[in-house]
């Protein structure tokens, strides 16, 4: 059984699937359907509003600007290679970028940016995996499933030091 609950921060409609004993398996934006249609496991999840769990609160808490760090049990499901990208996500410091290629050279594919590209598309647990972090080589905002201006919008919030200025001007 899957434990669900959506909530509505600043940048709109976010869902957090956790397992029974609390770790999260799926996270994003959008809406409960959307969610459900994406994830077709998740139809018989028990599905609750608002911020009544660890994971909402502390996304919550992010959005507001007051976390930098989650600390959350994880459990997203993915080859060995996704599960090495998404974890490498996680090292990445909270209001700094890092482009693709610079991430797969810390894995040791220094030849696999595309490769490391599909991995991060695929991440099942936006924002507290933070897939947001990675952008283009040139700095460019690229590849986000919640949307370039929610990854943009998370990059603000985060204070980052990379952002391409053509979007600012």
């Amino acid at each position: 059984m899957h434990y669900a609950t959506a909530f509505s921060p600043p940048l709109g409609p976010f869902w957090v699937v956790t397992t029974e004993t609390g770790a999260v398996t799926h996270a994003g934006f959008g809406q409960r359907g959307r969610a459900i249609q994406r994830h077709r496991e998740l139809v018989n999840a028990v599905w609750s509003d608002g911020t009544d769990s660890e994971p909402a609160r502390q996304l919550e808490a992010y959005f507001a600007g007051e976390r930098t760090v989650f600390d959350l049990e994880l459990a997203p499901e993915g080859t060995p290679f996704q599960q090495q990208v998404w974890a490498a996500l996680g090292e990445i410091p909270y209001g700094q970028t890092i482009s693709y290629g610079e991430l797969a050279t810390r894995l040791g594919r220094p030849l696999g940016a595309q490769a490391v590209g599909r991995a991060n598309g695929q991440n099942p647990i936006g924002v507290i995996v933070p897939c947001h972090r990675v952008v283009g080589a040139d700095g460019a905002l690229v590849g986000y499933a919640g949307g370039l201006d929610r990854k943009e919008a998370l990059l603000r919030l985060e204070g980052a030091a990379v952002l391409p200025p053509t979007l600012f001007d």
